[in-house]
Parts: structure tokens; sequence; C-alpha cells
């Protein structure tokens, strides 16, 4: 995903100010210690949007809202997530007027959530098929590592399961490995616009054999405030088994996030795969999971070799008969790899054979069997490498994975008070290099409601988490799973004294 650059020599403060959405390159340090008086500093505004959760009349949809305690952040700031499309024509929206739960004309409740303090979780339900897209903001001590959970549960009919996604922050750039207009899915995508303008996207579709023409999905408008769902089978002429969706924002930022339903499979959210890169992992495969996908797209002009590996709780592990995979240039390839966990925690590693060429990709894995079977989406994610957070994490059904694909990692895991009450717990694990632990969780005492897991980094090699959340309905294990990629909660600012221009991208 592109991120907007800022000019440091433009401003620091507001590079601060907007970190949610701008990113900066690791400074060069050789032959210099300039960099070694750059802080870093809480962000001091973020952004999260939530999709519309479900078309089902069955829908039961939870928000949880959390942020961690961090220092530096004084005692000011706000958060709210407000239904998209609730902005009034003079600039404010009904949460503004204190108009929390209904308009007065529809008799439509608002999902409306405000989180009260940094380290407890808060918690707000919608039900039914009318619950809008949320458009959040997050400002001074409320800010760093903002996360919010949106689950839904269908209990029948199409797209019954359990149904996750984190809310995302707004970007101009977003890669779906993992979609399907085939004829047992249906499969939205979903773009969801914060800001006061109009934005314009375009929707990309590419198979086995190449792009799809489509002029469809070309310059979509998404109103201010608003948020559009787009029926990708609406954009194809023929059934696609296996497709890789491209978000491309021509004129200003959304949020984007496909939903698949499957009519005999349940359903999940896709999320984003992280940007295209030479090696990838996708971390958190159910042990128990009966079949896994693997789904992959190389946007560039070369080709790419993959060898495939399972990180397992003992170590590498080179799936039979599915040792490498040949995506390409321009294609998406997919392969199944059967039951490959066996009964054991489980992360896919995915690593050049030769000379690196960027993939993006996801899993489709499949639980149950017969009519009780359930799907859930793993995107390839990023590392976590100051903090990450996972909201919604109930006293049964949560587990949390921790991948170390390279060196050893020392990892420290905390669980947050109770939205109801309790007491935060910490415990710290030790992850074996190229090994996947399904760790044993720090429930806090006295739990009551819903609790978040944060995860640090404490010393070695790269760490990947997941947190799968799981429940059985009429026999069918329904779940989603939930990479937990960093909050980049905090920015790097440099001293007003040194040379900037080492930090510019």
């Amino acid at each position: 995903m592109n991120r907007t650059t800022v000019s440091l020599i433009a401003g620091v403060a507001a590079l601060a100010a907007v970190t949610g959405f701008a990113s900066m390159s690791e400074p060069d340090t050789s032959g210099t210690d300039t960099a070694k008086a750059a802080a870093q500093l809480p962000v001091e505004r973020t952004s999260l949007l939530c999709p519309a959760p479900s078309t089902s009349d069955l829908a039961e949809t939870a928000y949880t809202s959390f942020t961690p305690v961090a220092e530096g952040t004084g005692d000011d700031g706000a958060a709210e997530l407000t239904a998209a499309g609730e902005e009034s024509a003079d600039g404010k929206t009904d949460a503004d007027k204190g108009d929390k739960k209904d308009d007065g004309k529809d008799g439509k409740e608002k999902a409306v959530l405000t989180p009260k303090e940094p380290g407890k979780p808060v918690t707000s339900e919608a039900s039914g098929a009318e619950s809008p897209a949320l458009v959040g903001t997050a400002e001074g001590r409320f800010a760093p590592g903002w996360t919010v959970q949106q689950t839904t549960e269908i209990a029948a009919g199409s797209g019954r399961g359990l149904l996750g996604t984190n809310c995302t922050a707004p970007d101009t750039e977003f890669w779906f490995p993992g979609a399907s207009t085939a004829k047992e899915r249906t499969d939205y995508a979903h773009l969801t616009n914060p800001d006061d303008s109009a934005a314009v996207a375009d929707i990309e579709l590419y198979g086995k054999d190449g792009a799809l023409k489509s002029t469809v999905g070309e310059g979509i408008q998404i109103p201010p405030h608003s948020s559009e769902a787009v029926l990708l089978s609406t954009l194809v002429d023929e059934p696609q088994t296996n497709l890789t969706v491209h978000v491309t924002v021509r004129s200003g930022r959304v949020a984007a996030a496909v939903q698949a339903i499957d009519d005999k499979l349940g359903g999940d959210w896709l999320g984003p795969s992280t940007d295209p890169a030479g090696s990838l992992v996708l971390p958190g495969i159910p042990k128990d999971a009966t079949s896994v996908r693997l789904v992959a797209f190389a946007p560039g002009d070369a080709d790419a070799d993959l060898k495939v590996r399972l990180a397992s709780p003992n170590g590498p592990i080179t799936p039979a008969g599915n040792e490498t995979l040949h995506i390409k240039a321009g294609m998406t390839a997919a392969i199944d790899l059967g039951d490959v966990t066996r009964g054991e925690a489980g992360s896919l590693m995915l690593t050049p054979t030769g000379r690196p060429t960027p993939v993006v990709a996801a899993l489709k894995v499949t639980r149950g069997k017969g009519d009780k079977q359930e799907t859930a989406f793993i995107p390839a994610t990023g590392p976590v490498d100051t903090r990450a957070t996972a909201a919604d994490n109930r006293s049964k059904g949560s587990t949390l994975s921790l991948v170390a694909p390279g060196r050893a990692a020392k990892v420290k895991v905390t669980a947050s008070a109770g939205s109801g009450g309790g007491t935060a717990a910490s415990k710290t694990y030790t992850i074996k290099g190229g090994t996947t632990q399904n760790v044993e969780l720090p429930v806090p005492s006295g739990l009551k409601g819903t609790y978040a897991l944060t995860v640090e980094p404490q010393s070695g090699g790269p760490v990947y988490a997941a947190r799968m959340l799981e429940e059985s309905s009429g026999g069918v294990p329904m779940f989603t799973v939930q990479t937990l990629p960093d909050d980049r909660g905090t920015v790097e600012v440099p001293d007003a004294a040194q040379d900037l221009s080492v930090l510019q991208k």
C-alpha cells in the first residue's frame, strides 16, 4: 500500500499530527550519528474505518475499541466512531450534536462507539442488515495504537458464520488475492471515504490468465463520509475461481476490504495483503484446518518462483508435492495445500528460490467437514515492529499465534483489563526460530466482558502474529482470523538541529 510521504522540511509538527497515514524511511546512519538525536513520539491523530458488516437480517455485530496505554501522550484526547454519511449540512455529525442512538426521523439505531480511557476496551453492538459503515478518528492519548475490531455472527442463511475484520486506516492502494466470482461466491469490495470531498477509485481484477477487461470498475465515485459496496461479479463476464483484486485511488483516500460469502462454506472478510515483497509470511493457520488454499499474484513484469514452507511448532516443513510455486507476471496462481498443519499450529513462509520478485498472497482456510464447514482468510502481513493489538478476545475461543521465521525471538503479551472489569496480566514467551507457537494466553483476573491482547517484541528476530476467534453453532466450527501488523503508534521525529535530509524518503 502506498504511504503519503510528508516533507519534514515543511514541518515536523505536521508529521506527528498525521502519522496515522504517514510513514518514514529508516535513517541511514552509516558515517554519521545525526539520526541518534531522533525521537520516537506518539502519533497525535489517526483514523479508522469499518465496512458495513452484513446484508443479513440475522447479523449480530460487536464493535470493540481499544487503545494501549502509551507514554508521552498527555491527558487530552478523544476517539469516536460514527455512522458513515451521518454528517449534517453544518459540518457536524449527529455525534457532535449529542444524538448517539437515533436521529428521530427514520427510527434506525446508529452504531456509535466512544472510548472512555486508554487501557480498557469499550464495546458496542448492532443488529440486522441496516448497520452502516463506520468512520472514526482518535486524537491525543487515544491515537497511538488505536484498534477497532468488528465481529459479526450470522446464525443461518447465506454467509452464515463468524465474520471478523480489523477496522483499517485509509490509504490509496490495496491488494486482495483470494477473492472470487465463482458461482458459489458472492464477493463485494467495500470502499469507505472518511474525508470531506469525494474519492475516486479503480478496481482491477486479475485471474489465472492475467488482467480481466472491465470498464465498470473504473472511476468509482465514493461520496464524502460514505461507503460503496461493489459486487465483483458485475465487473467480469465469466466466473473466476481465484482472483486478485487491486484497488487504486485516483483522488482522495479510502479504506478497502473484501467481503467473501460462500453459499455452502460460510464467509468472512478478506483483508488486504501487505505491500508486494519478495518474501512473505502468512501467520496463524488453525491447527485443525481441513483445507488450505494459497493464492498469490506477481504485480510486476517478471515471473516469481517461491519456496513454500510451513513453520510448525518444531521447525520449518516443506509440504510434499507443493515445494515451490511459480507465478507468471500479471497472473494469479493458486495451489491447494490440503490439511497442511496436520493438527499442529502453523504459518506459511514464502521465500524466493532465486532473484526476489515482489508478490502479494493470501490463504483461504476451511475448518469442518461436509455441510458443517466454515471459511476464513489470512493475508500476508508485516512483522510486529514495536507493538500490535487484537481487540475483542473472549474468555473462551481466542487463540494467539506467534511465528519467528528467522532468529528466535522473545515476545511480551499483555491482556488488558476487561470491558466490564478485571485486572490486566502479562506473559513473556520465547519463540524458536522457524517455528509457530499457539501461546497460552494471560487471561485477565476477574475478567468481565472482552479484552485486548497487545504483542510487543522484546529481543531477537522478526515476529509475526495472528489471532483466531472461534465459536461453535449447530455443529459448525465458526471462526475468523485477524493478522496483527505493527500498529505504527509512534513516529520518528528528528531533533530540529540535525540534518533532516537523512530522514527523507
